[in-house]
């Protein structure tokens, strides 16, 4: 095979087969990242606040009130294991998508069911990844959207179950879009991408305090600000009003279904951080100003 043979095959088939494989294992991190980052954030806040606790609950060093250390807990430590009966995980039976369909969906010591959500999340960024290889090939710009799928797909789940979208994810994102339109490696000019965060967060924002003033309530978090700004940072201003009239029909679609089965949580909510990404990865695929057209928005 000659070097141009070689190369047209990396770009072609085989290298969106690679690209999903790679996005499968990413997948399976995705899923550790969803599961701990919550607790590792509820933990540290726990912390936090019992070091400004007074001092006067028992004995303390220093004005901190003296406890035993918690046992190490982070994405690394401790290692993959059956959060009912606390049994490590094989290495075989940690394998992305195929390990959980060898266990028929089951832990192996105590039978216990293991969540369709963890192969869905791994299948999805396989094939998230492929879709990303299949547009750009072998090109910084493929490194640089795939590194904003995985954020994106662990935000959306993580604000699904928790309601929470963390700073040691949005924040990076949207700095991450910055750097990388004044690199010129995301398709994006940096102007456009500078006044796309802008714009996302001015605009939630401005909705946040707006229904607040009138209801009292609070009718989103500052997480969907953040969101949006990093939304708005890697697709450009330009892409903000497709992003939000699709996360806002579908959310409304979804809470309303919620409400007729009856499954809306406490509080009578849905986040808007996954169809706010749901927004973002449609219109990255259409294109913003293909996306404004289907809505009827362009001339």
């Amino acid at each position: 095979m000659t070097a141009v043979g070689a190369v047209a095959a990396i770009d072609g088939p085989w290298g969106a087969a690679g690209a999903a494989l790679l996005g499968v294992v990413v997948g399976s991190f995705l899923n550790v990242v969803i599961y701990r980052l919550p607790i590792m954030l509820q933990r540290r806040w726990a912390a936090e606040c019992t070091a400004l606790r007074p001092a006067a609950q028992g004995s303390s060093v220093d004005g901190v009130a003296a406890q035993a250390p918690a046992p190490r807990f982070d994405l690394l430590t401790p290692r993959s294991h059956c959060p009912a009966c606390k049994t490590p995980i094989r290495w075989y039976h940690n394998v992305p998508v195929l390990g959980w369909l060898l266990l028929r969906g089951r832990c192996a010591a105590c039978g216990t069911r293991i969540a369709w959500r963890y192969p869905a999340v791994e299948a999805l960024t396989g094939a998230a990844f492929a879709v990303v290889f299949a547009r750009y090939g072998m090109a910084w710009t493929t490194l640089a959207w795939w590194g904003f799928v995985a954020a994106v797909l662990a935000l959306a789940v993580i604000d699904w179950d928790t309601t929470l979208l963390p700073d040691d994810i949005t924040l990076p994102l949207i700095w991450a879009g910055l750097v990388v339109a004044a690199l010129g490696v995301g398709g994006v000019a940096l102007t456009d991408a500078l006044w796309g965060a802008v714009a996302g967060y001015l605009s939630l924002w401005s909705v946040y305090w707006a229904f607040k003033l009138v209801t009292g309530k609070e009718g989103m978090g500052y997480g969907d600000f953040k969101l949006l700004a990093a939304l708005g940072a890697w697709l450009g201003w330009q892409a903000l009003v497709p992003i939000v009239l699709v996360a806002s029909a579908l959310g409304a679609i979804v809470g309303l279904a919620m409400r007729a089965l009856r499954s809306l949580r406490e509080g009578r909510y849905v986040p808007f951080g996954p169809f706010l990404v749901f927004g973002a990865l449609l219109v990255w695929w259409l294109q913003p100003e293909r996306a404004l057209g289907l809505m009827g928005l362009t001339g």
